[in-house]
């Protein structure tokens, strides 16, 4: 279960993690944080329930402090991935700092966390759908890395989309399901600590398989 932060920076209230819904995207590349909300629902036994109102599955739980805590996977494609979460920052009150989005990053090596307090979308399609409906680049995220297949030198539309709608080799998948629970693990003491203590712990570390 969640439990308090102790940082001087609030700790996050909403987990977005971003993916495409049905079956065939299921544990590609793309749906990575799709897979860590799903860890972490288990974890904590959160049940994710569709909600037409958010566009999405959300689930929710509180943190020893009795705080509100909501889990969230847009039920929208991923270009539109910002519909499903202004819908609940505005239904819960909440501002861009108090969410946390997790997605999927080819310029980061395979398995690789990087957790951020803002940034750019860095081409990254769910990303600019968030930016755009929060009308801000100004909250927290957490990479994970993918990495790029070898024939992607000339990032090709067509390449690059193949690649991240694809899924992962076999030696591949097993350093993301580390990679999954270190994101578990990372975000969990973000709650606890805060997001900067986590970024000094968690960002560069390597996943063990």
């Amino acid at each position: 279960m969640a439990t308090t932060n102790t940082d001087s920076l609030p700790a996050p209230k909403l987990l977005v993690g971003l993916g495409n819904p049905g079956q065939k995207y299921a544990r590609t590349r793309h749906n990575i944080g799709f897979e860590v909300i799903d860890s972490l629902a288990k974890s904590w036994a959160i049940q994710l329930t569709n909600h037409k109102r958010f566009h999405g599955s959300v689930g929710e739980t509180r943190t020893a402090a009795g705080d509100r805590l909501i889990l969230l996977k847009p039920n929208t494609y991923m270009n539109r991935s910002g519909q499903a979460v202004r819908a609940v920052v505005d239904w819960y009150k909440l501002s861009p700092s108090d969410v946390l989005i997790i997605y999927d990053d080819m310029d980061l090596p395979i398995g690789k966390l990087r957790l951020r307090l803002s940034g750019s979308a860095g081409g990254h399609n769910g990303m600019k759908s968030i930016i755009s409906h929060l009308g801000t680049q100004t909250f927290p995220r957490l990479r994970l890395g993918i990495s790029r297949a070898n024939n992607l030198e000339s990032q090709a539309n067509q390449v690059v989309v193949g690649h991240v709608l694809g899924k992962f080799a076999p030696d591949e998948r097993k350093v993301m399901d580390a990679a999954v629970n270190l994101a578990d693990e990372a975000i969990e003491f973000s709650l606890r600590k805060g997001i900067e203590r986590a970024m000094s712990l968690y960002n560069g570390r390597e996943v063990e398989v």
